[in-house]
């Protein structure tokens, strides 16, 4: 069976106030958050969508989302002759609602009314803070072949990684009969679903939802409307479902990772510095879309890169860098040493007046200045890093808050715009 672009409406969830991914959450919503030197977390979901023949996609949000609105408006402009958009629905206060969103679920049904006004067979629910790419056209084939209600597309886990994720057990015909959210490990017996030899062998026997799931357009619509108690889907609503309706497994054995945590974000970023990737943003058949800027090339004098991606734009003077992503118009000065890190670069450069008024308010230019030393760091957008400043965490504090930067799972975070003073050490 096939489906044509208008059967599936694609609505990804921005998520909350992405307290888990702060202090890069400070002045943006999650799903705007930078990714892999010059992407946005966005791009992933969007990216999925449009490679797969849908291009309806609503993006629903609520925190910090002027950003979000800028990228996606300079990113995905259609055609005047298609039917394509990706557009933003933020929290709005209407007639029938005056609260904000109340968690995933309420966030999809205080939207019903912009939705009901298109044809679609399908909703397509997804997180806009996951890296994956699935091809979404086998996902509904799958789904009109079971000729379910909902679809849930889940990844096969271990044990050990069983406990931080929502477990499906499913039947011999791979509807899912039962649900426990994040199980203890002593609930783990029992909770095995069989997902083949190959995967078995390997002790992956339990299946964890991905937060991607596919509904039919009517079994949206009721379970929202007749259930207004029901706020989260993965809490809520899916288990329900699994106790009411048809609900299937759609078992995906591709990369998959959440990056909701700063530990997440940081792992999955430095993964994409590998020889081949298990995130490969050089496929050419399934293209990671982003706003294309007009940027000159990557500028390197003297300098030794390993195991690093390096995106447009940059100055790189003489430094030495390895195991990191160093994002846009990065300007990285003379001497500086960067290990394990993610410097995500600028959203402009600096004009010689500028440069000059920075050494009369004696305050570091944009990027990172001379001799510094940056070990297992996050260095947001526009932050000033001045020359022979040392951030590498030495004494090992897993959570932190100063003046100017943040540490979180160990990771020392210089936020966005921030200003680190010459010679300060952290």
């Amino acid at each position: 069976m096939e489906f044509a672009s208008q059967d599936v409406l694609a609505i990804i969830l921005g998520g909350g106030a992405g307290t888990r991914l702060f202090p890069l959450t400070l002045m943006r919503s999650k799903p705007a958050v930078p990714l892999g030197g010059k992407y946005r977390l966005i791009d992933v979901p969007i990216s999925n969508c449009l490679n797969s023949g849908i291009n309806r996609i609503f993006v629903l949000t609520q925190y910090n989302s002027a950003s979000l609105n800028r990228h996606i408006n300079h990113t995905y402009r259609f055609s005047l002759f298609s039917r394509g958009f990706v557009d933003i629905l933020a929290a709005e206060q209407t007639p029938r609602s005056s609260h904000w969103f109340q968690g995933t679920a309420d966030a999809v049904r205080q939207n019903l009314h912009h939705f009901e006004d298109y044809p679609f067979r399908y909703a397509l629910i997804l997180s806009g803070d996951q890296l994956y790419q699935l091809d979404f056209r086998l996902f509904v084939a799958y789904h009109q072949q079971k000729g379910g209600d909902i679809t849930i597309a889940t990844t096969p886990v271990r044990a050990e990684e069983a406990p931080s994720l929502g477990i499906m057990q499913t039947d011999t015909e791979q509807r899912i009969r039962r649900f426990v959210e994040k199980p203890a490990p002593d609930q783990l017996p029992g909770l095995e679903s069989d997902t083949g030899p190959s995967l078995r062998a390997r002790g992956r026997v339990y299946l964890a939802s991905m937060g991607i799931y596919l509904f039919n357009r009517e079994v949206l619509f009721e379970l929202l409307l007749q259930h207004p108690e029901l706020v989260d889907f993965g809490r809520e609503v899916i288990p329900l479902a699994i106790e009411r309706l048809s609900v299937y497994s759609y078992l995906f054995e591709g990369y998959w990772t959440d990056v909701g945590t700063i530990a997440s974000f940081y792992e999955a970023n430095l993964a994409l510095t590998e020889t081949l990737p298990a995130f490969n943003l050089y496929d050419a058949e399934r293209p990671l879309y982003t706003h294309a800027r007009m940027l000159p090339p990557t500028k390197l004098h003297g300098s030794r890169v390993h195991r690093s991606i390096i995106a447009e734009g940059c100055i790189l003077e003489n430094c030495d860098i390895e195991h990191a992503v160093i994002g846009i118009r990065s300007v990285i000065g003379s001497g500086t040493v960067i290990r394990d890190a993610i410097v995500m670069g600028a959203d402009y450069y600096e004009t010689v007046e500028e440069r000059e008024r920075n050494r009369q308010l004696e305050r570091p230019n944009v990027g990172i200045g001379r001799n510094a030393h940056i070990e297992r760091a996050i260095i947001d957008k526009n932050a000033r890093i001045g020359d022979g400043v040392v951030i590498r965490n030495e004494a090992g504090l897993q959570k932190h808050d100063a003046e100017f930067y943040y540490i979180r799972d160990g990771i020392v975070i210089i936020p966005k715009n921030a200003v680190v003073p010459p010679g300060t050490v952290i």
